[in-house]
């Protein structure tokens, strides 16, 4: 007799992301009629040491078709996991990790080979009649996260019109993961009426913030600290602000290049600028303060703010377990943010987060600048009890479709739900054993 969670097929598509952009789709079915589907969203501001997705070149949408990663799922990975057991998620993780054979995954694509992954625990999620949040982290899965929200874009994500990457906001003084979202939602309301009365109002960045026009990036912090208080909140109280410098965009080799304000900073340079903002402003969190190549300073920053303020290492860290290590080693950051596709599987997340957690590191799942209407990111944040969701702005259906689910998953959960509050920025949350 077959197991009902044995693999029997694997399907892939190419589909479309928020950017209008090629990406790949997968289905996994099983032998028992259980089948689950993912898509794999794209990056514009990545990390050097993220695992590669592998694109087409060539003169198709400008070289970013993926019709080799759609051919590479359908063909070699549906041959070398049929059979395999979908409910063995770091079984058929590992099996991919080695058809592909290389340390990045540029042979297969890490868009390839995380549609399969993704897809495969949704297939075995739905073949134990269970939601995915539940599958990954059992009747322990009741942490709605904080979400972290763009109010305004800028960086790789929005022409550069401003350095910093993103200006969010986090609402510590909520007492639930709805009512974190209605503050959220007036606030950005009135960030947008602020810059359409000043004529600073230029659409939407990639992510659904705000695309402004400003003279400095300190102006920027300014205008979110006056929406804060324009939609009836106390800064730093209730609503606080958290930043993604996304420094190794606009730096390199200990020299970081602000074109809006057309001057340029060394690491000190940067740091101090840095600290002035989080004693000027309600910071709570920010996010690749220093490059990727610039891990001494990236060290000293951490220790400079000490408990103050979350230092999240994206790029830094690009959701890598070793690199993590490294990095609680030399005293870098204190947060990572847990990216699917900058490793290619759910397993070696899954190992960076283990990894965070053995480190005393809080932990934020995100999703990318070129996203889509899979919600699978929302169920990892829930189900492996990450405390923190990073998605996008308040705006934008790729966007709304996460908000929307965790909103889903906090009603259905009821009086079992519990909210990730502002005790997250403290790295107190205690994390239940790992199913």
């Amino acid at each position: 007799m077959m197991h009902f969670c044995e693999i029997r097929s694997v399907h892939a598509r190419r589909v479309w992301d928020s950017r209008g952009r090629p990406t790949v789709e997968a289905e996994v079915l099983l032998r028992g009629g259980a089948m689950g589907r993912a898509i794999v969203p794209a990056g514009a501001s990545k990390g050097a040491r993220e695992a590669l997705e592998l694109r087409d070149s060539g003169a198709s949408f400008g070289g970013l078709d993926v019709q080799r990663a759609v051919g590479h799922v359908n063909e070699e990975i549906a041959r070398a996991v049929q059979g395999m057991a979908g409910d063995d998620q770091a079984a058929l993780d590992a099996r991919l990790i080695a058809l592909d054979g290389t340390p990045t995954k540029e042979r297969l694509g890490a868009n390839a080979t995380l549609a399969v992954s993704m897809a495969a625990a949704h297939a075995a999620a739905a073949a134990h009649g269970l939601p995915l949040y539940r599958y990954l982290g059992g009747d322990g899965a009741t942490l709605l996260p904080m979400p972290q929200i763009q109010i305004l874009g800028g960086g790789a994500h929005a022409g550069r019109r401003v350095d910093i990457q993103d200006f969010m906001v986090v609402c510590p003084g909520a007492c639930c993961f709805a009512q974190a979202l209605e503050w959220t939602a007036e606030v950005y309301r009135h960030a947008g009426l602020r810059m359409q009365a000043r004529g600073a109002n230029f659409g939407v960045a990639d992510e659904g913030g705000w695309w402004p026009a400003f003279a400095t990036n300190e102006e920027a912090l300014e205008a979110l600290v006056d929406a804060i208080e324009r939609a009836g909140f106390i800064p730093g109280e209730q609503v606080s602000i958290a930043l993604d410098i996304a420094a190794s965009d606009f730096g390199r080799g200990g020299r970081y290049r602000l074109g809006l304000e057309r001057r340029e900073l060394d690491s000190d340079g940067l740091i101090a600028l840095l600290l002035r903002w989080c004693e000027r402003f309600p910071i709570a969190s920010i996010e690749d303060p220093l490059a990727e190549d610039d891990p001494v300073a990236f060290a000293r920053f951490t220790r400079a703010v000490g408990e103050k303020v979350q230092v999240v290492g994206d790029d830094f860290l690009v959701s890598d377990a070793a690199l993590l290590r490294q990095a609680a080693a030399d005293g870098a950051a204190n947060a990572v943010l847990l990216k699917p596709n900058q490793r290619g599987t759910l397993t070696e997340v899954r190992h960076c987060w283990d990894a965070a957690r053995d480190a005393g590191y809080a932990g934020i799942v995100s999703a990318r600048s070129g996203e889509t209407e899979d919600t699978t990111i929302v169920d990892l944040a829930i189900g492996w009890h990450v405390g923190q969701l990073k998605v996008g702005a308040f705006a934008r259906g790729e966007r709304m479709a996460k908000w929307n689910e965790a909103l889903r998953i906090e009603e259905r959960l009821g009086a079992q739900a519990r909210f990730a509050g502002a005790e997250v920025f403290g790295r107190t949350l205690t994390s239940p054993p790992a199913p």
